[in-house]
């Protein structure tokens, strides 16, 4: 038996407090870990305050988690105690459905998410053993942490639509995904454009891989562009011009969104016809695609730009990252 303490939100909105729960036997393909330090992520907010009218209280959060195996089930071969791992959104899949047989464990249907379950703003976790993926030697543990759920967000449609290093691709919202989207297009070997409000950050975003920074307030700054990009990104859940966007696409080209707008996108059926062009969206990704990531983080000196927080100020933590004013990810420390 294992007592884990926590920070849980009793109710839709509340202030997170401390919160204990016990867990059984460790089972056979289960993994234990110590939490070394977990991130903040937007979707943490949303389900502490039941923005998708799904969480369940008390509500413990966090899904950006990385920590040392203190123990593992007996049929656990992928990682050892001891090991330094990390886990994202998701912490077990059934493993006989059609779509974790085929690898691509994350749209499981009967998926265990970590934020809608027992979550990272803790001292330990127990999860699946494949959704436990190693980290590379020398990655930073205390700052992977976003890796796990911004890192892979805005990898996976990457590898899922096919860039290629010879395409002109634009991200828009430059956040806490969209620093790390502008870093991987970079090392992608594309041309990478950045569309920002805060034009302040125009230095910072040139640093970051942009070769070129648009004001996304600005639309009349689209107009030069059009017909310009083979991919645009969006990491932002705001309502934005959708047809003049799908304008700056070139033929073939594709508007990929990883941020949830609420509100239905609205893009004109010609803007698509017209072209060939297409829309799409993608989720997370299986944990072989995880270990991918942190590979080509590692080899191209990929890191997060975090701000830490003691595990015991989670409510401090929460209120920067509601504020906006982050740079560019909250990662909280045990």
């Amino acid at each position: 038996m294992t007592m884990i303490k926590a920070y849980a939100a009793t109710e839709a909105g509340s202030k997170l407090t401390p919160f204990e729960y016990e867990v059984g036997e460790i089972g056979p393909h289960e993994v234990e870990i110590d939490i070394v330090a977990c991130g903040v992520c937007h979707s943490d907010l949303s389900m502490i305050n039941n923005d998708w009218r799904g969480s369940r209280y008390p509500l413990v959060a966090g899904h950006e988690i990385v920590g040392i195996v203190a123990t593992v089930g007996e049929h656990v071969k992928n990682v050892k105690p001891g090991q330094t791992v990390g886990v994202g959104w998701n912490s077990d899949s059934c493993m006989h459905c059609a779509s974790c047989l085929t690898g691509e464990q994350q749209r499981c249907q009967t998926l265990t998410t970590t934020i809608a379950g027992r979550g990272g703003f803790a001292d330990k976790i127990r999860v699946q053993d494949i959704w436990a993926v190693p980290l590379p030697d020398g990655m930073d543990a205390v700052s992977a942490g976003p890796l796990f759920c911004g890192g892979i967000t805005v990898f996976a449609p990457m590898v899922d639509y096919g860039l290629k290093p010879t395409d002109r691709i634009a991200v828009i919202g430059i956040g806490g995904l969209g620093h790390l989207a502008l870093q991987f297009a970079n090392a992608w070997g594309c041309e990478v454009t950045a569309f920002t409000s805060s034009m302040d950050k125009e230095e910072e975003l040139r640093e970051l891989g942009a070769h070129h920074v648009v004001n996304s307030r600005d639309e009349d700054a689209l107009k030069p562009l059009r017909g310009h990009f083979d991919f645009i990104l969006s990491t932002v859940n705001v309502t934005l011009p959708w047809a003049k966007l799908m304008s700056t696409l070139g033929p073939n080209g594709r508007l990929i969104t990883v941020g949830a707008v609420a509100e239905p996108m609205g893009i004109p059926a010609f803007s698509m016809i017209a072209g060939g062009k297409s829309v799409g969206g993608s989720d997370t990704g299986s944990p072989a695609m995880v270990a991918k990531m942190l590979e080509f983080c590692s080899r191209h000196d990929i890191k997060p730009m975090v701000e830490y927080f003691p595990m015991r100020d989670v409510n401090k933590a929460i209120e920067r990252l509601e504020s906006g004013k982050a740079r560019y990810r909250v990662v909280l420390k045990n």
